[in-house]
């Protein structure tokens, strides 16, 4: 199985709306993603990947994580939503060719709602950070 085969059975999203390569760790607790942004990414604008790319890099990476799970668990990967964006901070775009790390972290977990907090680095500096509340229809 590729890269791309194997985080596509991950989360739910498809081509073209993928916004993460690779699974590079997951647990109960933490997911990490890498992600290369192509010129001819949908969230692409003059050659800088916008803010809603890096909002739904952390949203897929969260997916990723779940969906780890759900394949571990032998379940179907359920698709989740965002329900809310709290304390969204940009510091800089990235730009198309860059390798984007991003890790969620789980902060709380209630039944199918849960919080994550989610940070993107590029080339060790930090790029954009946010907190979402997401739920999962099971």
């Amino acid at each position: 199985m590729t890269e791309a085969e194997g985080i596509l059975s991950l989360i739910p999203q498809k081509p073209p709306f993928v916004m993460v390569d690779e699974l590079l760790f997951s647990d109960d607790n933490v997911t990490r993603t890498s992600f290369t942004v192509t010129a001819d990414n949908v969230f692409v604008i003059d050659g800088e990947f916008s803010e809603a790319g890096l909002m739904e890099n952390m949203a897929q990476t969260a997916a990723a994580g779940s969906g780890n799970m759900a394949r571990i668990e032998n379940r179907p990967v359920a698709n989740g939503y965002i329900g809310q964006v709290k304390n969204f901070e940009i510091y800089s775009l990235p730009k198309a060719g860059d390798v984007l790390f991003t890790e969620v972290r789980i902060e709380v977990q209630v039944f199918d709602a849960g919080i994550v907090s989610g940070k993107i680095w590029c080339d060790e500096v930090e790029v954009a950070q946010c907190e979402m509340k997401i739920f999962i229809n099971q």
